[in-house]
């Protein structure tokens, strides 16, 4: 059974910058896609960034320039570099990953605040 634990969140100012980490691990699966989605308060949950195992990477048009998304296929590991961050990148952000045989996992999720 793949599990996935996120680590990184926090509170930060607007401004401030914080790095979300995923890591994927239990064994039996090799990794395809990897990606951060977040929901805010009252909102829906929706993709930030997704990178390939080709590391072809996609952003959502509100976080292009700000964030970075990478990961390091050696440690099973996702990473989100946030940067700039402002008051409405306020939500839970999620990990998720697929695999090669297609199946589809997600992180518990961890909390990121931005203060103005």
């Amino acid at each position: 059974q793949v599990q996935l634990v996120e680590s990184g969140g926090g509170l930060v100012q607007a401004g401030g910058s914080l790095r979300l980490s995923c890591v994927a691990s239990g064994g039996g699966f090799t990794l395809n896609a990897m990606g951060w989605y977040r929901q805010g308060p009252g909102k829906q949950r929706e993709l930030v960034a997704t990178i390939s195992r080709g590391m072809r990477t996609i952003y959502a048009d509100s976080v292009k320039g700000r964030f970075t998304i990478s990961r390091d296929n050696a440690k099973n590991t996702v990473y989100l570099q946030m940067n700039s961050l402002k008051p409405e990148d306020t939500a839970v952000y999620y990990c998720r990953l697929t695999t090669l045989t297609a199946s589809d996992y997600w992180g518990q999720g961890t909390q990121v605040s931005v203060s103005s």
